[in-house]
């Protein structure tokens, strides 16, 4: 008759330890979904941005080897310089500890460099669809 009570008793602890270990073993792999998906998107926005640098220093070297002489050597140095930080970058180490550093290096050497050609580039991002036109884009 003890037996009876006691796990009676013990009825709300054992639900509630239940409960948890179901919901820590769900949020578990949800969790590792959502992380899957941020991480995506994160990398894909890191990738876009460091092509949008690279493409600029490519086409900036481009311009030199025309005419050696249409940039400053400020410029030039300004370029060689973004075009190492894209190369330094760790694509293939996500966690390496260096990657905000390297790209805020980045920005601010392209930043140094627009100015210094007296142009107005701006990275901002891919653009996103707008509500009204998304039904009218195909693949």
């Amino acid at each position: 008759m003890d037996d009876l009570f006691g796990e009676s008793l013990n009825f709300e602890e054992i639900h509630i330890k239940q409960g948890f270990d179901d919901g820590h073993k769900d949020g578990l792999i949800a969790g590792k979904e959502e992380a899957k998906q941020v991480g995506l998107k994160v990398g894909f926005e890191v990738g876009e941005e460091l092509g949008f640098y690279k493409g600029c220093v490519d086409i900036w070297n481009s311009a030199i080897r025309v005419d050696p002489t249409r940039f400053s050597s400020r410029v030039q140095r300004g370029v060689k310089q973004m075009e190492e930080l894209v190369d330094k970058y760790p694509v293939m180490e996500p966690e390496n500890e260096s990657v905000q550093e390297i790209m805020d290096d980045l920005r601010l050497k392209f930043k140094a460099v627009c100015a210094s050609l007296g142009v107005k580039l701006e990275y901002k991002g891919y653009p996103k669809a707008s509500s009204s036109g998304a039904k009218d884009v195909a693949f």
